[in-house]
């Protein structure tokens, strides 16, 4: 199979939109080892469609496209495959009854354009969406196949990974299963440079670096005639990089850094609570994102002044005069008093200089984070500032994450 990304949208071409649908299916194409040579974006035009359909096909003989599914006139992506396939439109009765029940749950008028949308070519395979109005689509005619997406990538993601690559992979006869190992505190040009040889040399399973917000995640893809078998072919490579990368893996398959705080706190029977200044709430806000947080997160405070740090925290105001609030000092004080006060047996605690000026006579990124348990505190002194940048929620969000991925190694400790 060979494939091309053909994304449809004149808000793409005009700029009003950042084009990171491609970007994502190409990675995941890759990591199932499906070769792709072209992309291409085009306007809401029939005549530019069919011209890219028909150089795409010259090429690959899949073609993934995304956008232009929605209820308007110029919506007409579907309309313009179905004629290229000489298909004519008929209704998809669950997709008009998906559809319905959509707009009934949220108590909201369904206008009749919006019938649009369940009109599919005839013998399309069909792709709910779970996420939206717009089903996905599948058109083929035995040696060529368009495959339809919705634009917003919030629901274009899931139904690709969760649907178009297990109905690729059931047309190949095979299955496609990934895993997915997230590493915190090494750079991606770091980890691509360690597994390079890898990466390149590998066929099945496929190993694929992926940049995220403040962490990396390599993963590991591997094609089988079964899931236990496909999964049987990942193992090896996954324990040989966990093995390599030692703490800098903070979790296979866990989703995200505060995903994995909470599940190894629920496995422990363990509680943390927070004392946050320079973050905001950044921390909190984020373990409480996680489903079930509620059982092991009891407690999050906003110290931001030196008042509050003093008569909620504890922070004795001989530490605040001799150290200032940007010390290690303080932040051993913040994340000792959140955990007495909580009855928490983790206390983080964040404080440092944002920016985008200097404090205290303090640089710009310069935190300090504190986490306490029974066993004593630990805090660490972080240099966050890139560069010549002052990014303030860059350095925030840097030092949350920093401060969950330390809980989450010293909970392993406990």
């Amino acid at each position: 199979m060979k494939a091309e990304i053909l994304c449809v949208g004149t808000e793409l071409l005009l700029g009003d939109i950042v084009n990171t649908n491609a970007a994502f299916i190409a990675r995941e194409l890759a990591a199932a080892g499906v070769p792709t040579y072209h992309q291409a974006v085009v306007g809401d035009n029939d005549g530019r469609l069919r011209a890219c359909l028909d150089e795409a096909f010259t090429r690959a003989d899949t073609v993934i496209l995304t956008g232009g599914l929605g209820p308007t006139y110029d919506d007409m992506t579907k309309e313009t495959v179905a004629a290229y396939f000489q298909r004519e439109m008929v209704l998809d009765q669950p997709s008009l009854d998906r559809i319905v029940e959509f707009f009934a749950k949220r108590e909201r008028p369904m206008t009749p354009n919006n019938r649009k949308q369940a009109m599919m070519p005839r013998g399309a395979v069909v792709f709910p969406n779970d996420n939206g109005t717009a089903p996905g689509l599948a058109v083929t005619d035995g040696e060529r196949m368009a495959i339809l997406l919705p634009g917003p990538p919030r629901e274009m993601e899931p139904m690709f990974t969760g649907q178009v690559l297990p109905y690729l992979a059931a047309r190949s006869g095979q299955t496609i299963r990934s895993r997915t190992i997230h590493i915190y505190g090494v750079g991606e040009s770091a980890v691509e440079d360690m597994f390079r040889e890898r990466m390149e040399h590998s066929s099945n399973p496929t190993l694929a670096t992926y940049a995220k917000e403040g962490e990396v995640q390599l993963r590991v893809t591997a094609l089988a005639g079964t899931e236990e078998q496909a999964y049987a072919l990942t193992d090896p490579a996954v324990r040989e990089i966990t093995d390599i990368l030692g703490d800098a893996v903070y979790g296979v398959d866990v989703g995200s850094l505060e995903n994995a705080l909470v599940q190894e706190l629920r496995r422990r029977g363990l509680t943390a609570a927070s004392a946050e200044s320079c973050t905001g709430g950044w921390i909190a806000k984020r373990i409480t994102d996680i489903p079930g947080a509620s059982a092991v997160f009891g407690c999050g405070i906003v110290s931001y002044s030196d008042e509050t740090k003093e008569k909620v925290l504890g922070v004795r105001p001989e530490t605040l005069r001799t150290h200032g609030a940007v010390s290690a000092e303080t932040a051993e004080e913040m994340a000792e008093g959140v955990r007495r006060i909580s009855g928490a047996d983790i206390g983080l605690s964040t404080t440092g200089v944002a920016g985008p000026e200097p404090s205290e006579g303090k640089p710009v990124g310069l935190v300090y984070l504190g986490v306490s348990t029974a066993k004593g505190t630990r805090v660490f002194e972080l240099h966050l500032r890139r560069g010549y940048s002052t990014d303030r929620n860059l350095i925030r969000r840097d030092a949350a994450s920093r401060a969950i991925y330390e809980a989450l190694r010293i909970c392993r400790e406990l």
